[in-house]
Protein backbone atom coordinates (compact mmCIF):
# COMPACT_ATOMS: atom_id res chain seq x y z
CA UNK A 1 0.00 0.00 0.00
CA UNK A 2 0.80 3.83 -0.18
CA UNK A 3 0.63 6.39 1.56
CA UNK A 4 0.74 10.01 1.10
CA UNK A 5 4.10 11.94 1.22
CA UNK A 6 4.00 14.95 2.95
CA UNK A 7 4.46 18.39 1.43
CA UNK A 8 7.68 19.39 1.81
CA UNK A 9 9.48 16.04 0.55
CA UNK A 10 11.00 16.70 -2.48
CA UNK A 11 10.46 13.86 -4.75
CA UNK A 12 14.16 14.08 -6.08
CA UNK A 13 15.27 13.15 -2.27
CA UNK A 14 13.72 9.77 -2.90
CA UNK A 15 14.36 8.91 -6.64
CA UNK A 16 15.51 11.06 -9.52
CA UNK A 17 12.17 12.98 -11.11
CA UNK A 18 13.42 12.37 -14.82
CA UNK A 19 13.21 8.66 -13.89
CA UNK A 20 9.55 8.17 -12.57
CA UNK A 21 8.67 10.87 -15.91
CA UNK A 22 10.69 8.88 -18.38
CA UNK A 23 8.28 5.84 -16.50
CA UNK A 24 5.13 7.38 -17.35
CA UNK A 25 5.69 7.45 -20.91
CA UNK A 26 3.15 4.70 -22.04
CA UNK A 27 3.61 5.35 -25.96
CA UNK A 28 7.39 5.45 -25.91
CA UNK A 29 6.76 2.10 -24.10
CA UNK A 30 5.00 0.98 -26.98
CA UNK A 31 7.35 1.91 -29.76
CA UNK A 32 9.64 -0.51 -27.98
CA UNK A 33 7.76 -3.77 -29.43
CA UNK A 34 9.15 -3.27 -32.83
CA UNK A 35 12.52 -3.43 -31.53
CA UNK A 36 12.13 -7.19 -30.49
CA UNK A 37 13.01 -8.86 -33.69
CA UNK A 38 16.38 -6.83 -34.30
CA UNK A 39 17.76 -7.78 -30.60
CA UNK A 40 20.03 -10.20 -29.74
CA UNK A 41 19.03 -13.52 -28.37
CA UNK A 42 20.23 -14.96 -24.95
CA UNK A 43 21.28 -18.56 -24.72
CA UNK A 44 18.40 -20.13 -23.66
CA UNK A 45 15.67 -17.41 -25.42
CA UNK A 46 12.75 -19.49 -27.22
CA UNK A 47 13.83 -22.57 -26.00
CA UNK A 48 10.55 -24.78 -25.02
CA UNK A 49 9.07 -26.49 -21.81
CA UNK A 50 7.65 -29.67 -23.22
CA UNK A 51 5.31 -30.27 -20.47
CA UNK A 52 3.61 -28.08 -18.40
CA UNK A 53 0.22 -28.26 -16.34
CA UNK A 54 -2.62 -25.86 -16.99
CA UNK A 55 -3.36 -24.01 -13.85
CA UNK A 56 -6.89 -23.50 -11.93
CA UNK A 57 -5.63 -20.07 -10.29
CA UNK A 58 -5.35 -18.32 -13.76
CA UNK A 59 -7.17 -15.48 -15.32
CA UNK A 60 -9.31 -15.77 -18.13
CA UNK A 61 -8.57 -12.24 -19.31
CA UNK A 62 -6.60 -12.35 -22.72
CA UNK A 63 -2.70 -12.17 -22.34
CA UNK A 64 -0.75 -8.88 -23.04
CA UNK A 65 1.18 -9.81 -26.42
CA UNK A 66 4.37 -11.56 -26.25
CA UNK A 67 5.97 -8.95 -27.80
CA UNK A 68 5.17 -6.23 -25.66
CA UNK A 69 5.82 -8.59 -22.42
CA UNK A 70 9.61 -9.04 -23.48
CA UNK A 71 10.25 -5.32 -24.45
CA UNK A 72 8.67 -3.35 -21.99
CA UNK A 73 9.94 -3.89 -18.89
CA UNK A 74 11.35 -2.45 -14.94
CA UNK A 75 14.45 -4.18 -14.96
CA UNK A 76 16.69 -1.82 -13.11
CA UNK A 77 20.03 -3.94 -13.00
CA UNK A 78 20.34 -2.78 -16.63
CA UNK A 79 18.63 0.65 -16.91
CA UNK A 80 16.05 2.66 -16.19
CA UNK A 81 14.27 2.97 -19.00
CA UNK A 82 11.93 0.39 -20.37
CA UNK A 83 13.61 -0.37 -23.61
CA UNK A 84 16.91 -0.96 -21.12
CA UNK A 85 16.36 -4.52 -20.37
CA UNK A 86 15.52 -5.82 -23.61
CA UNK A 87 18.62 -4.21 -25.26
CA UNK A 88 20.84 -4.97 -22.36
CA UNK A 89 20.17 -7.76 -20.64
CA UNK A 90 21.48 -10.61 -23.05
CA UNK A 91 25.32 -10.37 -22.12
CA UNK A 92 23.78 -12.16 -18.94
CA UNK A 93 25.03 -15.71 -18.72
CA UNK A 94 22.05 -17.86 -16.74
CA UNK A 95 23.62 -21.28 -17.13
CA UNK A 96 25.03 -22.13 -15.18
CA UNK A 97 22.94 -21.09 -11.87
CA UNK A 98 22.36 -21.45 -8.58
CA UNK A 99 20.20 -20.29 -6.21
CA UNK A 100 21.10 -20.63 -2.30
CA UNK A 101 18.23 -21.30 0.49
CA UNK A 102 19.61 -20.55 4.07
CA UNK A 103 18.39 -18.70 7.45
CA UNK A 104 15.89 -20.23 9.64
CA UNK A 105 15.47 -23.62 7.53
CA UNK A 106 16.28 -26.94 8.52
CA UNK A 107 18.12 -28.02 5.70
CA UNK A 108 19.87 -25.33 4.22
CA UNK A 109 20.09 -26.69 0.03
CA UNK A 110 21.74 -24.76 -2.79
CA UNK A 111 19.68 -25.65 -5.81
CA UNK A 112 20.94 -25.39 -10.40
CA UNK A 113 18.44 -23.93 -11.59
CA UNK A 114 17.84 -26.82 -13.61
CA UNK A 115 17.24 -29.20 -10.95
CA UNK A 116 15.45 -26.82 -8.95
CA UNK A 117 12.79 -26.85 -12.90
CA UNK A 118 12.84 -30.45 -12.06
CA UNK A 119 11.42 -30.26 -8.32
CA UNK A 120 7.41 -30.04 -9.41
CA UNK A 121 5.59 -30.15 -12.97
CA UNK A 122 6.25 -26.56 -14.12
CA UNK A 123 2.84 -24.37 -14.33
CA UNK A 124 1.56 -22.16 -16.38
CA UNK A 125 -0.46 -19.26 -14.41
CA UNK A 126 -2.09 -16.47 -16.49
CA UNK A 127 -1.70 -13.61 -14.03
CA UNK A 128 -2.80 -9.89 -13.98
CA UNK A 129 0.06 -7.85 -13.31
CA UNK A 130 -0.07 -4.18 -12.32
CA UNK A 131 2.82 -1.78 -12.19
CA UNK A 132 2.70 1.18 -9.67
CA UNK A 133 3.31 3.79 -12.37
CA UNK A 134 -0.51 2.58 -13.86
CA UNK A 135 0.29 0.01 -16.12
CA UNK A 136 -0.47 -3.53 -16.01
CA UNK A 137 -0.05 -6.63 -18.19
CA UNK A 138 -2.06 -10.02 -18.16
CA UNK A 139 1.46 -12.79 -18.41
CA UNK A 140 0.89 -16.35 -18.86
CA UNK A 141 3.65 -17.54 -16.35
CA UNK A 142 5.80 -20.88 -16.29
CA UNK A 143 6.83 -22.09 -12.66
CA UNK A 144 6.80 -23.72 -9.25
CA UNK A 145 4.74 -22.63 -6.30
CA UNK A 146 7.31 -21.23 -4.14
CA UNK A 147 5.69 -23.42 -1.10
CA UNK A 148 7.19 -26.09 -3.25
CA UNK A 149 10.48 -24.73 -2.71
CA UNK A 150 10.25 -23.82 0.94
CA UNK A 151 8.89 -27.44 2.17
CA UNK A 152 12.21 -29.19 1.03
CA UNK A 153 13.94 -26.78 3.51
CA UNK A 154 11.96 -26.62 6.45
CA UNK A 155 11.08 -23.17 8.02
CA UNK A 156 12.10 -23.23 11.13
CA UNK A 157 9.38 -21.86 13.74
CA UNK A 158 10.92 -18.77 14.49
CA UNK A 159 10.75 -17.87 10.65
CA UNK A 160 8.41 -15.18 10.12
CA UNK A 161 9.75 -13.45 6.97
CA UNK A 162 11.35 -14.56 3.49
CA UNK A 163 13.97 -12.56 1.97
CA UNK A 164 14.56 -12.51 -2.22
CA UNK A 165 18.13 -11.33 -2.90
CA UNK A 166 19.11 -10.65 -7.02
CA UNK A 167 22.00 -11.09 -8.81
CA UNK A 168 24.18 -7.82 -9.04
CA UNK A 169 26.54 -8.18 -11.59
CA UNK A 170 28.59 -4.86 -12.43
CA UNK A 171 30.41 -6.93 -15.27
CA UNK A 172 26.47 -8.09 -17.14
CA UNK A 173 24.16 -5.28 -15.38
CA UNK A 174 25.32 -1.68 -16.19
CA UNK A 175 22.44 -0.55 -13.81
CA UNK A 176 24.37 -1.42 -10.92
CA UNK A 177 26.70 1.12 -11.27
CA UNK A 178 23.90 3.46 -10.67
CA UNK A 179 23.11 4.96 -6.85
CA UNK A 180 19.01 4.09 -7.85
CA UNK A 181 18.72 1.34 -5.58
CA UNK A 182 21.38 0.03 -2.89
CA UNK A 183 22.61 -3.37 -4.84
CA UNK A 184 22.20 -6.10 -4.80
CA UNK A 185 17.65 -5.78 -5.19
CA UNK A 186 16.16 -7.26 -2.05
CA UNK A 187 12.47 -7.95 -1.65
CA UNK A 188 10.63 -9.84 0.73
CA UNK A 189 7.27 -11.97 1.43
CA UNK A 190 5.82 -12.60 5.13
CA UNK A 191 5.89 -16.62 5.40
CA UNK A 192 2.08 -16.78 5.00
CA UNK A 193 2.31 -14.60 1.93
CA UNK A 194 5.10 -16.73 0.70
CA UNK A 195 3.46 -19.92 1.21
CA UNK A 196 0.10 -19.25 -0.34
CA UNK A 197 -0.44 -20.53 -3.70
CA UNK A 198 -0.66 -18.08 -5.82
CA UNK A 199 2.27 -16.85 -5.31
CA UNK A 200 5.35 -18.59 -7.85
CA UNK A 201 8.89 -18.76 -8.75
CA UNK A 202 8.43 -18.10 -12.27
CA UNK A 203 10.97 -19.71 -15.06
CA UNK A 204 9.45 -19.07 -17.84
CA UNK A 205 6.53 -17.17 -20.07
CA UNK A 206 4.40 -18.12 -23.01
CA UNK A 207 5.68 -21.78 -22.52
CA UNK A 208 9.95 -20.62 -23.26
CA UNK A 209 12.14 -20.53 -20.78
CA UNK A 210 12.22 -17.02 -19.43
CA UNK A 211 14.02 -14.12 -21.42
CA UNK A 212 16.70 -12.31 -19.64
CA UNK A 213 15.19 -9.03 -19.60
CA UNK A 214 12.01 -10.62 -17.49
CA UNK A 215 14.36 -11.86 -14.55
CA UNK A 216 15.60 -14.94 -16.02
CA UNK A 217 16.43 -17.37 -14.95
CA UNK A 218 14.07 -17.46 -12.21
CA UNK A 219 12.32 -14.50 -10.90
CA UNK A 220 9.27 -14.25 -7.95
CA UNK A 221 5.96 -13.49 -8.87
CA UNK A 222 2.35 -12.63 -6.35
CA UNK A 223 0.11 -11.48 -8.28
CA UNK A 224 -1.45 -9.62 -5.62
CA UNK A 225 1.06 -6.95 -5.00
CA UNK A 226 3.16 -4.18 -7.36
CA UNK A 227 5.50 -5.41 -9.95
CA UNK A 228 8.20 -4.11 -7.92
CA UNK A 229 7.72 -7.07 -5.46
CA UNK A 230 8.78 -9.21 -8.10
CA UNK A 231 12.37 -9.62 -7.47
CA UNK A 232 14.33 -10.98 -10.46
CA UNK A 233 17.46 -13.19 -11.04
CA UNK A 234 17.02 -14.29 -7.67
CA UNK A 235 20.61 -15.93 -6.46
CA UNK A 236 19.53 -16.26 -2.84
CA UNK A 237 16.43 -16.76 -0.45
CA UNK A 238 17.14 -16.07 3.63
CA UNK A 239 14.46 -17.27 6.10
CA UNK A 240 14.22 -14.72 8.76
CA UNK A 241 12.76 -13.48 11.78
CA UNK A 242 12.90 -10.04 10.99
CA UNK A 243 10.98 -8.25 8.44
CA UNK A 244 13.58 -7.34 5.31
CA UNK A 245 14.42 -3.56 4.87
CA UNK A 246 13.91 -4.09 0.89
CA UNK A 247 15.37 -2.24 -1.91
CA UNK A 248 12.41 0.22 -2.85
CA UNK A 249 12.05 0.51 1.28
CA UNK A 250 15.55 2.24 1.18
CA UNK A 251 15.27 4.43 -1.35
CA UNK A 252 11.65 5.80 -0.57
CA UNK A 253 10.56 4.72 2.74
CA UNK A 254 7.29 6.87 2.66
CA UNK A 255 6.98 5.67 -1.21
CA UNK A 256 7.44 2.02 -0.62
CA UNK A 257 5.96 -0.04 1.73
CA UNK A 258 6.55 -3.56 2.79
CA UNK A 259 3.25 -5.23 1.95
CA UNK A 260 2.69 -3.29 -1.62
CA UNK A 261 -0.49 -4.82 -2.23
CA UNK A 262 -2.35 -3.16 -4.97
CA UNK A 263 -4.83 -0.70 -3.31
CA UNK A 264 -6.50 1.60 -5.62
CA UNK A 265 -8.02 3.48 -2.85
CA UNK A 266 -4.99 5.01 -1.49
CA UNK A 267 -3.22 7.19 -4.08
CA UNK A 268 0.89 7.22 -5.18
CA UNK A 269 2.33 10.52 -3.72
CA UNK A 270 2.50 11.77 -7.10
CA UNK A 271 -0.56 10.16 -9.03
CA UNK A 272 -3.68 8.11 -8.63
CA UNK A 273 -3.81 4.19 -8.24
CA UNK A 274 -7.40 4.49 -8.66
CA UNK A 275 -7.02 3.22 -12.77
CA UNK A 276 -4.41 1.76 -14.95
CA UNK A 277 -3.85 1.16 -18.34
CA UNK A 278 -3.36 -2.37 -19.59
CA UNK A 279 -0.44 -2.17 -22.33
CA UNK A 280 -1.91 -2.13 -26.11
CA UNK A 281 -5.34 -0.46 -24.89
CA UNK A 282 -6.12 3.30 -24.93
CA UNK A 283 -8.61 3.06 -22.22
CA UNK A 284 -7.80 3.01 -18.59
CA UNK A 285 -9.94 0.77 -16.65
CA UNK A 286 -10.58 0.12 -12.78
CA UNK A 287 -7.86 -1.07 -10.72
CA UNK A 288 -9.41 -3.49 -8.61
CA UNK A 289 -8.02 -4.25 -4.81
CA UNK A 290 -5.70 -6.67 -4.62
CA UNK A 291 -5.37 -6.50 -8.18
CA UNK A 292 -8.89 -8.60 -8.78
CA UNK A 293 -7.33 -11.67 -6.13
CA UNK A 294 -9.23 -9.73 -3.12
CA UNK A 295 -11.10 -13.29 -2.77
CA UNK A 296 -8.17 -15.66 -2.25
CA UNK A 297 -5.89 -13.14 -0.37
CA UNK A 298 -7.89 -10.25 1.88
CA UNK A 299 -7.82 -13.03 4.42
CA UNK A 300 -3.94 -12.87 4.83
CA UNK A 301 -4.17 -8.89 5.98
CA UNK A 302 -7.68 -9.39 8.70
CA UNK A 303 -7.74 -6.55 11.06
CA UNK A 304 -4.76 -4.90 9.55
CA UNK A 305 -4.99 -1.20 8.59
CA UNK A 306 -4.16 -1.12 4.84
CA UNK A 307 -3.34 2.04 4.78
CA UNK A 308 -0.69 2.22 7.70
CA UNK A 309 0.62 -0.94 6.35
CA UNK A 310 1.27 0.17 2.87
Amino acid sequence: MLIQLPADTVPSEITPRAVFDKRREFLKGLAGTALAAALPKSACAGEKFSATLKSPWSTTETPTPYKSVTTYNNFYEFGTEKTDPAQLAQRMKTRPWQISIEGLVKHQKSFAIDDLIKMAPLEERIYRMRCVEGWSMVIPWLGLPLATLLKHVEPQGATKYVEFISAADPKTMPGVASAVLDWPYLEGLRLDEAMHPLTILAVGLYGEVLPNQNGAPLRLVVPWKYGFKGAKSIVKIRLTDREPWTAWMKAGPREYGFYSNVNPAVDHPRWSQATERRIGEFAKRRTLPFNGYAEQVAGLYTGMDLQKFF
